[in-house]
């Protein structure tokens, strides 16, 4: 398994401990407070921002799978569309993904939806993946082996400042 996957899974473990107990205490108590429970939870927090970190930073220059639609003329990067149907705009992710595996797996699921379709992968580093979709406005970032996990990285986030 990969080290950015190990990662992510590590950061949905601690997001959604958090998380469950966050529902838990609005649950039995309306007047939650928010600063109490952050200070309680400081140190778990704090972990959780530098796992995130790091994983921006791996994902700038992890190598990815891609997934193309090679039915159109031109091949057509797999794009998620994530907005509501009656949204004017379609906000969308780029599926990526940390290894074949991951990539066949979900190449089973888009044939499921889009039978005629036939998909071809493609290799490309995250920071390559955020340059050919930046200037989109309705492109958020990248969906790591999607749809099997659900972990969407903010294109602004993916950034290389300091190893």
């Amino acid at each position: 398994m990969s080290e950015l996957k190990q990662l992510i899974e590590k950061f949905i473990e601690i997001d959604d401990s958090i998380n469950e107990e966050v529902e838990a205490l609005l649950e039995e108590n309306e007047d939650f407070d928010e600063d109490a429970f952050s200070k309680e939870h400081e140190d778990e927090l704090n972990e959780l921002g530098e796992i995130y970190h790091e994983i921006e930073h791996m994902v700038f220059n992890e190598e990815f799978i891609i997934v193309l639609n090679a039915s159109s003329e031109d091949k057509e990067v797999v794009a998620l569309i994530i907005s509501d149907e009656d949204e004017e705009s379609e906000e969308f992710v780029i599926p990526a993904y940390t290894d074949e595996k991951e990539a066949e797996e979900a190449i089973e699921v888009f044939k499921e939806q889009f039978d005629e379709n036939e998909f071809v992968c493609e290799t490309k580093t995250g920071s390559e993946i955020i340059a050919d979709h930046n200037e989109d406005e309705d492109f958020i970032g990248i969906a790591i082996n999607a749809p099997q996990m659900e972990f969407v990285i903010n294109g602004e986030d993916v950034h290389d400042c300091c190893e």
